[in-house]
């Protein structure tokens, strides 16, 4: 009885993984010019509108009118999901990841005005929303004890 309640419980699970969808017009929230002052520097992230079934983003932080770091990242809707291709470069335009491999992100879950992304070993999630008109973006990411530890990034929209 046991062995035949749980193969129903994963048979659903699956189901219900696959059944997942969504589309990059999904995450059209994300769109627009954002700002925030932090400790690493002063940031700006830049999200295009949906278009060729893609959002683009660049990221840049600047501390003491010097660049720290680029980010440069892709949304693809690939079959019935939207994954997030990420690439970190120092300045001067020095990959820190392999050229042939982005870090990865899909995403596993939609709602108005947020969305979750997730590595597939689950070591890492970025998560976006919008409240009152900024931009949150939440990073929880697994430390040295394998526990998750959470940063908060509070964008406002540059006007």
């Amino acid at each position: 009885m046991k062995t035949k309640l749980l193969v129903l419980l994963l048979l659903s699970f699956n189901t219900y993984a696959q059944e997942f969808k969504a589309s990059i017009n999904d995450l059209a929230f994300m769109s627009g010019t954002w700002v925030m002052k932090h400790e690493w520097g002063d940031m700006e992230e830049f999200w295009g509108p949906p278009m060729g079934n893609s959002l683009i983003s660049s990221y840049r932080c600047v501390k003491d009118g010097k660049v720290v770091f680029y980010e440069f990242v892709v949304i693809e809707q690939i079959d019935d999901i939207p994954i997030m291709k990420l690439r970190h470069f120092n300045p001067g335009s020095i990959g820190w990841e392999d050229k042939n491999s982005p870090l990865e992100y899909p995403l596993v879950s939609i709602s108005k005005n947020k969305a979750v992304f997730e590595a597939k070993d689950k070591s890492l999630r970025l998560i976006y929303q919008l409240t009152n008109e900024n931009l949150e973006v939440i990073l929880e990411e697994k430390n040295k004890n394998n526990e998750m530890e959470k940063m908060i990034f509070a964008y406002k929209r540059k006007i």
